[in-house]
């Protein structure tokens, strides 16, 4: 009687091992299905759509300096040049308005990320930093950092190590390309909200120097404008323009293709010819 009551017990131990492993498969198999869920919906999350929010409000909100050729305003105050020119082709042909924001081009991540604005174009030259806080779109324009200064200091400081030797005072747009140049060559840099403001400071002398873009400098220092005394012969980089988007956003690729169209039909070389910028090569 004894053995018999231990082999009924044994057989309902082996039946609740049985089915406490079943249970602790599904449960596993549960926790990986929940996993994969949570992974397909990171994946999908990283997909950002602002393609539907600027359709949406018909508009595309864009970050921008005051900054001569690339956005400045006429006469009549409307912003043009050939990013301004450029953006508003893209957005017409997405069929929707642009609205071009001023903003503060050190806190240009903050407004992207924010929502403030869609997108960053103004003559934004690519860099490590810049693709690690934004997405970008292909290159459209080329440009170079620039040593400005006055005319008939030109001849003495010839080349990058001259200017390094006599550690002049440098100004320069802060959270510019310019200024991580400018910080190689001087320990006086003086860092402003805008280039154009670098220029007033060379202007004035109480800067020896500005670092600023080719293409503004090319456009600025021209004969019959404000600062006509100024020129430059030492060019520090070579790079290129983006548009910056936020991370993920499906912005990215549409832009890119509008801009690959607005290349093929001609759009982007007149452009380049009325506003002295070249085009990314």
């Amino acid at each position: 009687m004894m053995k018999k009551l231990l082999s009924v017990l044994l057989a309902i131990a082996m039946v609740a091992c049985v089915v406490a492993g079943f249970a602790g498969c599904s449960k596993s198999n549960g926790g990986d299905a929940e996993s994969s869920s949570s992974s397909s919906e990171s994946t999908s999350a990283k997909t950002v759509a602002d393609l539907d929010k600027v359709k949406d409000a018909n508009k595309l909100v864009i970050g921008i300096t005051d900054y001569e050729p690339i956005d400045y305003k006429d006469k009549d105050g409307k912003w043009i040049g050939f990013d301004a020119d450029l953006a508003r082709a893209v957005a017409e042909k997405m069929g929707i308005d642009v609205e071009f924001v001023v903003i503060d081009w050190e806190r240009k991540f903050i407004e992207l990320n924010s929502g403030t604005i869609d997108c960053v174009w103004n003559g934004m030259t690519v860099s490590d930093s810049v693709k690690t806080n934004c997405d970008i779109s292909v290159a459209y324009a080329g440009n170079s950092q620039v040593v400005v200064m006055k005319e008939d200091a030109l001849s003495k400081y010839a080349d990058a190590d001259a200017i390094k030797a006599a550690d002049l005072t440098i100004a320069v747009e802060k959270g510019s390309a310019g200024e991580t140049e400018a910080k190689k060559l001087s320990s006086n840099v003086v860092s402003l909200s805008a280039q154009s403001d670098a220029l007033k400071e060379v202007k004035a002398g109480t800067a020896d120097a500005c670092i600023i873009d080719s293409t503004m400098a090319n456009s600025m220092t021209k004969d019959g404008t404000d600062f006509a005394n100024l020129g430059y012969s030492v060019s520090l980089t070579t790079e290129e323009y983006a548009v910056g988007f936020r991370k993920g956003s499906d912005l990215t690729a549409e832009v890119n293709r509008l801009l690959a169209e607005l290349k093929e039909d001609g759009t982007m070389d007149k452009l380049s010819a009325k506003y002295g910028v070249d085009l990314a090569k």
